[in-house]
């Protein structure tokens, strides 16, 4: 079963890429862009037939290694 994983900084955290991106895109022209935040996206293909199993597999994964959960949210779609 394929899974896809987003793995996002938490609201309040910093996010210099996000600003340095939000920065150029607005000396680029793009003035409307009032703020920028990065993440991570992940496909994991996942040897499970039962859609809770390879859920509950992805959130193990994302705990354990894909997602810092200090700083970092992660959504499992």
């Amino acid at each position: 079963m394929k899974i896809k994983v987003i793995v996002t900084l938490k609201s309040g955290v910093l996010d210099p890429q996000g600003k340095a991106i939000q920065q150029t895109l607005n000396g680029m022209g793009f003035a409307n862009v009032k703020d920028v935040r990065q993440g991570k996206y992940f496909n994991i293909d996942i040897n499970e037939n039962d859609e809770q199993k390879a859920k509950l597999a992805a959130e193990e994964i994302c705990k354990k290694l894909l997602a810092n959960q200090v700083i970092e949210d992660f959504k499992i779609i």
